[in-house]
């Protein structure tokens, strides 16, 4: 769907398998990579580029001065670390949540905004400069976007005016899906899950509006409905439909996307099974799920050769939307679409769209205060449809080498660390270990910025239209998208833009990637020392690590390929253990009767808890045969967990607290700053904490899993 943060078109999403240290902070997918030439940071880029520290937003760093000594560590370890600093900083307007992830987006953006205004004022700017001045200049001047009005997706919706019956939606399906503007189902490449190697094509899920499929049934969730059918009708008054007809219609999208939401799988259900996604199919047996509408037309208007087989994943939605095809009402398809089309173009058209938009994904649905200003908007935009293109940019002014060498000895020295735990594991049989190892040694990591970045060429943008430069941009990428399936899989190519703060682990090439614009305070700071680190980008390191065996991603091998390399008994052993975990995270609350779920954060859960451990492991052997003097009256272990906790301060609006709570695979913040920490005795003793006291879970209660 749009999002407030975020506006771009919203494409459908095809299979997300990265998983990441924290949910991105404008939900955004970067645009794909692919192979060009080898690239030091910056090439391809103007040399002239500068940075302007000084108008910066400072970072986040761990501070003695933050912490709540009216609070005990071993009773309210997240109050005692952040609960200050949170009251003191309040969430901004413009924002959901507010905390250490949040102030390096902000500085991220800060960069890439004086980046992207030195494109701009290049008269003769080519390359990733022209696209990027281009984007931001069409996207900056609101004047001619409003002089524009709806006219540039005035087509758009005059193709779904002449649909008629079946056989129509087809082909308006097959068209719409071609420009990479696709509503109903998800389509693009992603590697086989059987041979890692290859990519192929995948159709997914997708066509609802809410963020899941529960929204639609919750009883809790019937305000949301409501102001859903009435943001419906608003977005359709807008578009021209008189306010009477406008209302009648948006009971149709209702029942239309409630009819889909029916056969649709939750997060939850897609996050804790993701074989969900792979269900290879040939074109002749899912013709025979879809009668009517052929897949091998599907494929050759979408410039793809027909494959012999494809995932087809989640086939029983596909059947139901084909069934919809002819014996649902033409009228109501196209109010359905003509929704549809207007909402994602909302973002780039004149102030009542936008504001509109803002008012049900931000306000709304997120408790969201105040619309971010256009700038902030118009960078989201640009990190959407042309990511990496500022990336190259970014790099240049904002990622010193060093910090690149430093950070390269650290994911070593955590890989020391998890080998020792793996050789190490008392409930694993040595079969189990073995394969285990096999894939800790296949590990691969990417460190700041892709080694090669994409090329560009082909993409036309100008400074006429700001939807244009949008519309272009989201066919361009997805056409390359396209080119993709049937091709063996570029292991160069990355899941994240460097500007991007986060980090993730990919199970079908068994890689974890980290961005520059993570790798600063608190996760990581050149001038601080070891166990600050540690407990900061270590615990990172050591949670996309873990990835490669939480729930989910220990169902992939170490070259990548979906296979079972589990005795029956380890795997009963291993599910136990999270299970354990499971109960851990459902015992916690948000607020009363808020609960949080255990299962859905579980792949999350078991990395956080994992990577603590092997990032504390490895801190110990950096810091091993040295003093351990105290450091503004703190020791190395007190101070590794300091800075863990301070990775996670973090505070929410009431609405986007519940909203995490339906959708999002990571727990809240403030309770994945106890959840760890509360299973290892190394805190306990680093605290002088109780046998009874909260952040102590004692003997039958303790969970060790990685």
């Amino acid at each position: 769907m749009p999002n407030p943060e975020c506006p771009v078109s919203r494409k459908p999403k095809v299979l997300l398998l990265s998983l990441s240290i924290v949910a991105a902070l404008a939900a955004c997918k970067p645009a794909e990579k692919a192979a060009g030439d080898t690239a030091a940071p910056g090439e391809g880029a103007a040399p002239k580029l500068t940075l302007d520290e000084s108008k910066l937003p400072g970072v986040n760093s761990f501070q003695a001065a933050d912490l709540d000594t009216s609070k005990n560590a071993c009773t309210d370890f997240n109050g005692y670390v952040n609960s200050k600093w949170l009251a003191a900083n309040p969430i901004p307007g413009d924002r959901t949540s507010w905390g250490a992830f949040e102030m390096l987006d902000e500085r991220s953006t800060a960069v890439q905004r004086q980046l992207a205004e030195q494109a701009a004022a290049d008269a003769n700017a080519k390359g990733v400069e022209k696209i990027i001045g281009d984007l931001w200049s069409t996207g900056m001047d609101e004047a001619k976007i409003e002089a524009q009005g709806i006219k540039p997706i005035e087509s758009r919706l005059a193709a779904i005016d002449k649909l008629t019956d079946a056989d129509s939606l087809s082909a308006y399906m097959r068209d719409t899906a071609s420009k990479g503007e696709g509503t109903l189902f998800g389509f693009g490449p992603e590697a086989d899950f059987k041979d890692s190697s290859m990519n192929t094509a995948y159709a997914t899920q997708s066509g609802l509006g809410l963020p899941d499929r529960n929204y639609y049934f919750d009883a809790d969730k019937k305000q949301n409905r409501d102001d859903y059918e009435k943001h419906i009708a608003k977005v359709l008054e807008l578009g021209g439909t008189p306010a009477a007809d406008a209302a009648k219609q948006a009971k149709d999208v209702m029942a239309f996307e409630t009819r889909l939401a029916k056969v649709s799988k939750s997060s939850e259900e897609m996050q804790r099974d993701i074989s969900l996604y792979y269900n290879p199919v040939s074109l002749a047996d899912a013709d025979k799920l879809t009668p009517g509408f052929s897949w091998e037309e599907f494929f050759k208007s979408q410039g793809v050769a027909a494959p012999k087989a494809f995932s087809l994943a989640m086939p029983a939605f596909h059947e139901e939307w084909n069934k919809m095809r002819s014996d649902t009402p033409i009228d109501q398809w196209k109010h359905y679409l003509r929704f549809h089309v207007i909402d994602e173009a909302s973002p780039y058209l004149g102030n009542a769209f936008v504001q509109e938009n803002f008012n049900f994904y931000g306000a709304a649905m997120r408790g969201q205060k105040e619309m971010k200003p256009r700038w902030k908007r118009v960078l989201a935009t640009t990190n959407s449809q042309a990511g990496e293109a500022l990336g190259q940019m970014y790099v240049q002014v904002a990622f010193p080498a060093e910090s690149k060498a430093r950070m390269e000895t650290l994911v070593q020295n955590l890989r020391d660390a998890l080998k020792v735990r793996l050789e190490n594991l008392a409930w694993m049989s040595p079969e189990t270990k073995k394969k285990a190892m096999e894939k800790w040694a296949a590990f691969k990591p990417k460190i700041g910025y892709p080694d090669k970045w994409r090329p560009w060429d082909g993409l036309e943008t100008s400074r006429d239209s700001y939807i244009g430069n949008v519309l272009a941009a989201n066919e361009y990428n997805y056409k390359y998208e396209m080119s993709k399936i049937g091709k063996p899989v570029d292991k160069t190519e990355w899941g994240m833009t460097p500007q991007l703060v986060n980090a993730s682990y990919n199970p079908l090439a068994n890689e974890i990637t980290f961005p520059a614009a993570i790798l600063q305070p608190p996760f990581f700071d050149p001038k601080a020392d070891d166990p600050t680190n540690y407990g900061g980008i270590g615990a990172v390191i050591g949670h996309e690590m873990i990835h490669g065996y939480d729930d989910q991603g220990s169902r992939f091998g170490p070259t990548g390929n979906f296979e079972n390399w589990w005795s029956p008994a380890d795997a009963k052993g291993f599910k136990g253990l999270t299970d354990m975990l499971v109960a851990q995270f459902d015992g916690y609350e948000a607020a009363p009767g808020k609960k949080l779920n255990g299962n859905l954060t579980l792949g999350e859960n078991i990395a956080d808890l994992g990577g603590l451990n092997v990032a504390y492991q490895a801190m110990k052997k950096a810091t091993d045969g040295a003093p351990d003097p105290k450091t503004n009256g703190f020791t190395n272990d007190q101070r590794f967990f300091l800075n863990f906790g301070t990775v996670w301060r973090r505070s929410m609006t009431e609405k986007e607290i519940d909203r995490r709570i339906a959708t999002d695979e990571h727990a809240l913040a403030s309770f994945r700053a106890i959840g760890a920490p509360s299973n290892m005795p190394e805190f306990a003793t680093a605290f002088s904490c109780k046998p009874t006291d909260p952040m102590v879970r004692g003997e039958g209660k303790r969970i060790v899993i990685w």
